[in-house]
Parts: C-alpha cells; sequence; structure tokens
C-alpha cells in the first residue's frame, strides 16, 4: 500500500531548504577545524607542560575532543532551530 498517509508523515512533507542546509554545515566546517584543532593541541600542551608521558597526552586529547564533539552537536541543534533545514 505505497503512498499511504503514515509513510508520507515519516519521509517528511516539506522540502529541505538547501540555503540554510549550505548555512549550518559551513558554520559546523569552519567551528568544527577550530574547535578540535584548540582541543588537540590544548591535550598536547597539557602532557607536555607537566611531563606527563605520551599516554596520558593521547587519553588527554581524546578528552578534549570529546568534549568538542559534544560541543559541536549542541551547536548544531542550535544552529538548526535558527535557520530550520526543513
Amino acid at each position: 500500500m505505497a503512498g499511504t498517509r503514515a509513510e508520507t508523515d515519516l519521509a517528511g512533507t516539506k522540502p529541505l531548504n538547501w540555503q540554510n542546509l549550505v548555512t549550518n554545515v559551513s558554520v559546523l566546517v569552519l567551528i568544527g577545524t577550530e574547535v578540535f584543532g584548540v582541543a588537540l593541541a590544548a591535550g598536547w600542551a597539557i602532557a607536555g607542560i607537566f611531563e606527563l608521558g605520551e599516554t596520558v597526552r593521547w587519553v588527554l586529547m581524546g578528552l578534549f575532543s570529546l568534549a568538542g564533539g559534544y560541543a559541536m552537536l549542541a551547536l548544531w541543534r542550535r544552529s538548526t532551530t535558527i535557520e530550520p533545514i526543513r
């Protein structure tokens, strides 16, 4: 039974707003590069200053990258409420 009401509701009835999608993705690429660059540099610098060793350096860089990933997710949610894609 193709084309029923339930199937069209799941697929979404509004078309994509390509201008808002490109804007949101562009902002995420720009800010994401900076966020992950800072996360990796901070982990490297803190481990280097306190001479914590290579393993701790990788752990710190991973933890800071996870925090950066969460910040990017929050930014995506916030930006799609301001400039909705659908």
